[in-house]
């Protein structure tokens, strides 16, 4: 109990001198010092600054289209393209071959023809038959423009001690601003 008593009485000088001292300092603190006190000012106007931007809004815009539809015709597919061109590859080809050769170049002729056969007769293929129309859904994104104003700010004009002063704020202050004063002798 009594170390408690004693540690209790060494510590109440040390915070009176502390407090002491700081009375004695001349600082810069914000109840007067080089840098000034702070108080109100009455506010006399407010006129919001504002600026004009370009807003884009994008939008989607879609419409209904007409579009044609083929149906593949129906009907008979001849295969006389594919067998008129092997006979005639399997005749060159053997008229190209000699020998043992002749077999081969008369396959391969016959192969060949009847494969460039069957691509000249499909050329028109897929037949298209009538077109029907079907009605499909067209999208895209528009941008719309449109001009605003936009408060940047303040003009706030104040009295003190019956002078006027104006300051430029990010905010409304309301009817009263803070200001620093400050004080200094006059030399």
């Amino acid at each position: 109990m009594n170390l408690k008593r004693t540690v209790i009485l060494m510590a109440i000088p040390c915070l009176v001198a502390t407090q002491v001292a700081r009375a004695d300092h001349d600082d810069e603190s914000d109840d007067g010092g080089s840098y000034g006190a702070y108080d109100y000012a009455r506010v006399v106007r407010v006129e919001p600054q504002v600026r004009h931007v370009r807003v884009s809004t994008p939008r989607r815009e879609c419409y209904q289209e007409e579009v044609p539809v083929y149906e593949r015709e129906r009907g008979y597919n001849s295969a006389t393209p594919t067998i008129l061109g092997g006979i005639i590859g399997g005749v060159v080809g053997n008229t190209m071959g000699r020998g043992r050769g002749n077999t081969a170049a008369t396959v391969a002729g016959t192969i060949l023809g009847g494969s460039i056969g069957h691509d000249m007769g499909s050329r028109d293929y897929p037949r298209r038959g009538e077109a029907r129309y079907v009605s499909q859904d067209t999208c895209r994104v528009v941008n719309s423009y449109r001009d605003e104003e936009r408060i940047a700010g303040y003009r706030v004009s104040y009295r003190y001690n019956g002078a006027d002063y104006v300051t430029h704020t990010d905010h409304d202050p309301g009817s009263r601003i803070r200001v620093r004063v400050a004080v200094q002798p006059d030399e």
